[in-house]
């Protein structure tokens, strides 16, 4: 596993949840990071100040990934400010609403995709020259989830969907950028408390009523999903590429 000292970050998502709790991680790690914000700049404005009182550089931008030119000036901000990106975390996603199949309307669907979908196809375009020329090798972390392997709870049936489409765009994107050096790999989070897409989308009972499948007796934590997503991004020049890796304390085995 590489030494993370000195690597350059690019992370989507970072006001919250498991992307802040992924900046925090990798700054300790000894990372310099650019954060991309969408609502609320209260996070990565901590995060820089940590940054900064560990010696280390960071910033932060506010972004509507969905929009190619706003991606692409986010993503050249910082590839400008870091003098390049060895790793990019493509954490923004969401449920946006539970919808059964028969309420599932057109303007529905294509936001749920866009989101989940259309922002990791701007960001990683946009950074894609800049990963190329990363020189000890680059490394991509997408965020996909539990859902995508085993299909989502009554109601999350577009963006379990869309997550299942992270997993194959990531074995394939492995595929197409190993020859550049560049490993892909995903994250398979189950129920992961202390987010904003739990707190809004997800009772009590609901929360509850899972926890008493899962193997290990507790929900996970944003830390919990740091951890791994910590690791992958130490693979710049490893060998692991095109894995998922599922953190969901036991409940999918496969």
């Amino acid at each position: 596993m590489g030494n993370l000292t000195g690597k350059k970050v690019f992370i989507t998502g970072a006001e919250q949840g498991i992307g802040r709790a992924t900046a925090e991680q990798l700054i300790r790690a000894g990372c310099d990071i650019y954060l991309h914000y969408h609502s609320d700049e209260q996070g990565p404005k901590a995060l820089v100040e940590l940054a900064q009182s560990l010696g280390q550089r960071a910033a932060y931008r506010y972004a509507d990934l969905i929009a190619t030119d706003d991606t692409e000036c986010c993503v050249l901000a910082a590839a400008d400010f870091l003098g390049g990106i060895d790793i990019l975390v493509n954490n923004v996603g969401g449920i946006v609403g539970r919808k059964w199949l028969g309420e599932i309307d057109r303007q529905f669907w294509q936001t749920v995709l866009d989101v989940n979908m259309t922002t990791i196809l701007n960001v990683t375009q946009a950074a894609l020259p800049f990963l190329k020329a990363a020189p000890e090798g680059a490394s991509i972390i997408n965020l996909a989830s539990l859902a995508g392997r085993a299909g989502g709870h009554s109601g999350s049936l577009v963006y379990s969907t869309t997550k299942g489409a992270v997993l194959t765009w990531t074995r394939s994107l492995a595929a197409e950028l190993g020859e550049h050096g560049i490993r892909v790999n995903a994250v398979a989070p189950g129920l992961i408390l202390g987010t904003r897409f739990h707190a809004r989308h997800t009772t009590k009972e609901s929360a509850e009523e899972t926890i008493n499948t899962i193997p290990l007796g507790r929900a996970g934590t944003p830390e919990d999903v740091a951890n791994v997503i910590t690791f992958l991004a130490a693979q710049y020049d490893g060998f692991v590429s095109g894995a998922t890796i599922d953190i969901n304390g036991g409940s999918y085995r496969m």
